[in-house]
């Protein structure tokens, strides 16, 4: 069983980079199992879709999330694989939300001729964004929030591998 975490979002708008430095957090950290794969997927979206072709008992999303909470808020969701979809995502090789990835991943899989579903769960780890214009680095509290989200993660992490990562 493998589980992936997923740091997405751009650098160079201010806390849109909130997921890549909690994965670079992660890995400086270090401590995760050996079958937990830890990627910086920026926004490479369409590089995330086609890696997870090869089949993840679960995907955890590293992101930033607009649900209207103070910022640096930090959620842990899940995202339902089985919800009906606007079936409008496009392949794009320079960015894609990930709503857009998991909206094409059934799709893609079956082009590969792959038959079962490449992903048991997904989960998103987001917090809640003050700054998303240009500019690099995190406001304060979304940096401050880089912490609580490492130890979300680690505990989502934990919680899969222990469950056997599918319900």
């Amino acid at each position: 069983m493998t589980v992936l975490v997923a740091g997405i979002g751009n650098v160079f708008n201010s806390d849109d980079g909130f997921g890549v430095e909690v994965v670079r957090a992660l890995r400086a950290e270090g401590g995760l199992p050996a079958d937990v794969e830890v990627v910086d997927t920026g926004i490479r979206g369409l590089d995330l879709a086609y890696q997870l072709l090869d089949g993840y008992a679960a995907l955890v999303i590293v992101d930033v999330t607009q649900r209207g909470g103070a910022p640096g808020t930090v959620y842990a969701l899940e995202h339902d694989l089985d919800a009906p979809h606007e079936g409008t995502a496009q392949l794009d090789g320079h960015g894609m939300h990930p709503a857009a990835v998991l909206d094409l991943l059934d799709g893609l899989a079956a082009a590969m001729g792959i038959a079962e579903r490449p992903v048991g769960r997904v989960l998103v780890v987001g917090c809640e964004p003050a700054e998303l214009g240009e500019g690099m680095g995190l406001s304060p509290p979304v940096s401050d929030a880089v912490a609580t989200a490492v130890i979300t993660v680690q505990e989502l992490v934990t919680s899969l591998l222990s469950e056997g990562a599918v319900r």
